[in-house]
């Protein structure tokens, strides 16, 4: 199947989906409408990542300290009351039996990409801050990515303040990633903390989009997000037998119905499955 065909069968998609497909540093050998603004779902988990390092690099936090695990935030929108997030809405409860107590921030991070914990991000992003996070998508070079408020944050979100993601934004983020762990010049931190965050990438056990594409054992620093009508796939994959590439694929959809939990395959997963296996056999013919 070529690019034209794949885009041909994409039109028939109900909603958007956008895509983004190239190698790290080289341009786009495919895109879908890869600046179309999506709601970011649990994707916009990668920026906090970094930011994190990015503050342990710079001395201001130490990932290894433990912290208070309290489920209490506050809003994004000033004046608003303070927050807390729902356990039933989230996927990890190692976090949440640790409330009450302490966890090192790194253990956090981890689970907020490994499981996609909403509880651990809220807490990370309360370490840092979310001008840090703004600071990483500006440095990644993403144009149209904001992470406005932290998850569940409702009366932020109902005064507008949203987590936006689009295609293009989230491969550059990734593909600085794997660029900054490779030695080369890179905008978002050390070689040391870019390869620490690819391994944590490394690790997502949510593997049913992207990941289902790839033949077993493929490495892929990836990370997926999904709420009811959402479902967007981001990753580096690296093959054997050809140079690593990103792909992204966002899908604002009907056919994204597998519901907060995420551990449902619906038509979204297979689609970007799909995507993915396609990508794949064309890893060779991907633009230097």
């Amino acid at each position: 199947m070529t690019w034209e065909d794949l885009d041909a069968h994409l039109d028939k998609v109900p909603g958007t989906v956008s895509a983004y497909v190239g190698r790290p540093g080289a341009g786009p050998t495919w895109t879908r409408l890869p600046d179309a603004p999506h709601y970011a779902a649990s994707t916009m988990k990668v920026g906090v990542l970094v930011a994190l390092h990015r503050a342990a690099e710079a001395g201001r936090l130490d990932l290894d300290a433990p912290i208070p695990v309290r489920n209490e935030f506050d809003s994004a929108l000033p004046g608003a009351p303070r927050y807390a997030n729902a356990q039933h809405y989230d996927n990890d409860d190692a976090v949440w039996d640790r409330v009450g107590g302490t966890a090192p921030l790194r253990w956090l991070a981890e689970r907020m990409i490994i499981r996609s914990s909403n509880l651990a991000t809220n807490i990370c992003i309360a370490q840092v801050g979310l001008p840090a996070v703004a600071e990483v998508w500006a440095l990644a070079g993403a144009r149209h990515s904001i992470t406005g408020r932290g998850i569940e944050d409702f009366a932020a979100r109902d005064a507008g303040i949203d987590n936006l993601v689009t295609a293009a934004d989230l491969a550059a983020l990734l593909g600085a990633l794997a660029l900054g762990a490779q030695r080369r010049p890179g905008p978002l931190a050390g070689p040391a903390a870019c390869a620490s965050m690819l391994d944590v990438l490394f690790a997502q056990e949510h593997r049913e989009d992207l990941a289902a594409g790839l033949p077993a054992g493929t490495r892929i620093a990836h990370k997926n997000g999904w709420v009811r009508g959402i479902r967007h796939g981001a990753g580096v994959v690296f093959p054997t037998d050809a140079p690593a590439y990103a792909v992204v694929v966002c899908t604002t959809t009907d056919l994204a119905d597998g519901g907060p939990s995420g551990e449902e395959t619906d038509d979204a997963c297979r689609l970007i499955a799909d995507i993915s296996a396609q990508v794949w056999a064309a890893r060779h013919d991907l633009a230097d």
